[in-house]
């Protein structure tokens, strides 16, 4: 029996034969704390005394090294920092070391100051099978239609299957968006990694281990190791991406152009069992956040404040997720431990759009707040609306397919499809922002438009006129 159980370990462990090679893999980029820097992330098989990126404009002659190499799975991820960039540039870039190098990639950077017009790809819920909306993205971020990418939650499904391979796949999959122009993402309920049997037997066996990232060689394998650092606690998005701030991209901000970008965990309202820690922390870190934008020296600069995570307030699906239900934990908050709510501080602070995904389904809703419609006018309900804007994009293609919807479209709800697809968006300038619903059903065609136009925002004590 003894020896039944070591083979079944065996197996479950090294079934995957895990990369012998420098080659980089998985190049994806992001943003970076400051306008002028942007991270450079990429995988190698095995681990190298030295890793960089080679860049510059028009030709390779600047390089600098890799500020982090984490061992995670089985291969070394690599993070490098390029730091004072020129705006509005096109820089070529590529990766690696003197013992494998990746092809060369390039990346264009921001204009200089707030008075431009960003424009990024948003959805969520894109897997590696059934991604049907990867082809139209490739294609229109290749002919220069975005300056980013919003991916709100649900990477692959699931990264940590098959001891990460999809993950790999995944990433190797994007690549050809991801290592052009900057990734942004944040966590949905598929990196939770819920440890199962597979899980539980590894880290049952890694306990017995000495060293937390011990080195394992079994006979009949090559140079194949496992880490007890994997299985649990969102591992697979917490390593594989690398966005600005210090939480390991759980929550963030950042500003492009008119635009300050807060990207949030919804999941920390539903896997309490990790703890109320990081609640607890990311509900004061936004507090701080918004307090700090919404002054009004920060708000004439940047007037629209844009929230991206994954667990929306509102939907109108018909299945039992929490958004089908009045008291949404992310929207309420958990009352019987602590007012934690989110509905309330954004709509306080004058968030404009609030984006999420997890329905595989899209829908806007008309400006809300607890429930009541806070329309500019019967005419330009979107004209200097009295509430954040909800947009829920959760299907850009997986293997879950689609979530139907109710046969009632409720009161709130301004616009919802089942077609596979995603959003573009486009803030022309201080006041006047664009989004469309593109169905790649319908070969591409957009189907539900909308223009925001804000003269004033909302704020805490009252509104001030936007510059």
């Amino acid at each position: 029996m003894k020896i039944l159980i070591v083979n079944v370990l065996q197996f479950l462990f090294f079934r995957h034969a895990c990369s012998d090679s420098f080659q980089p893999d998985q190049i994806h980029i992001s943003y970076g704390d400051e306008a002028t820097e942007l991270i450079i992330t990429w995988s190698t098989g095995r681990r190298t005394e030295f890793s960089c990126v080679e860049y510059g404009l028009g030709n390779l002659e600047l390089i600098e090294s890799a500020f982090k190499m984490t061992p995670f799975r089985k291969q070394y991820i690599h993070r490098v920092k390029l730091t004072n960039l020129k705006p509005n540039s096109v820089y070529a870039y590529h990766c690696g070391s003197e013992k494998g190098w990746s092809p060369v990639f390039w990346f264009k950077t921001r204009p200089p100051g707030n008075s431009w017009s960003p424009a990024l790809a948003v959805y969520g819920d894109l897997g590696y099978h059934n991604a049907r909306s990867l082809p139209h993205l490739q294609n229109e971020v290749q002919r220069g239609f975005y300056d980013a990418v919003i991916h709100a939650g649900d990477f692959a499904y699931d990264m940590n299957d098959e001891e990460g391979n999809v993950g790999d796949k995944f990433l190797r999959q994007i690549e050809s968006m991801a290592g052009y122009i900057p990734y942004m993402t944040c966590p949905g309920n598929h990196e939770a990694n819920k440890l199962g049997l597979q899980a539980e037997l590894r880290e049952l066996y890694l306990s017995q281990l000495t060293t937390p990232h011990e080195q394992i060689r079994m006979p009949g394998f090559c140079h194949q190791f496992v880490w007890k650092s994997v299985g649990v606690n969102f591992s697979d998005y917490r390593n594989r991406f690398s966005m600005p701030g210090n939480t390991e991209g759980l929550w963030y901000s950042f500003d492009v152009g008119p635009i300050h970008f807060i990207s949030i965990s919804t999941e920390v309202y539903y896997f309490l069992e990790y703890g109320f820690e990081l609640l607890t922390r990311q509900f004061n870190w936004l507090k701080e956040d918004l307090k700090k934008a919404t002054k009004p020296s920060n708000r004439a600069l940047r007037p629209w404040i844009i929230v991206y995570g994954h667990r929306p307030m509102y939907c109108s699906n018909k299945n039992i997720d929490d958004c089908t239900m009045n008291q949404t934990r992310t929207r309420i908050g958990t009352p019987d431990i602590m007012n934690d709510g989110l509905e309330d501080m954004f709509y306080n602070h004058g968030v404009d759009l609030e984006i999420w995904a997890h329905e595989h389904s899209y829908e806007r809703l008309w400006p809300i707040y607890n429930y009541q419609i806070y329309n500019g006018s019967l005419r330009e309900p979107y004209r200097n609306p009295g509430a954040p804007v909800h947009v829920i994009t959760g299907s850009a293609g997986c293997d879950e397919k689609h979530d139907p919807f109710k046969s009632k479209q409720p009161y709130w709800s301004a616009f919802r499809s089942v077609d596979y697809g995603y959003n573009r968006l486009k803030v022309f300038n201080s006041t006047h922002l664009y989004m469309e619903y593109v169905s790649v059903e319908h070969h591409g065609v957009s189907i539900g438009r909308s223009r925001c136009t804000n003269s004033q925002y909302r704020s805490t004590g009252g509104s001030d006129t936007r510059s």
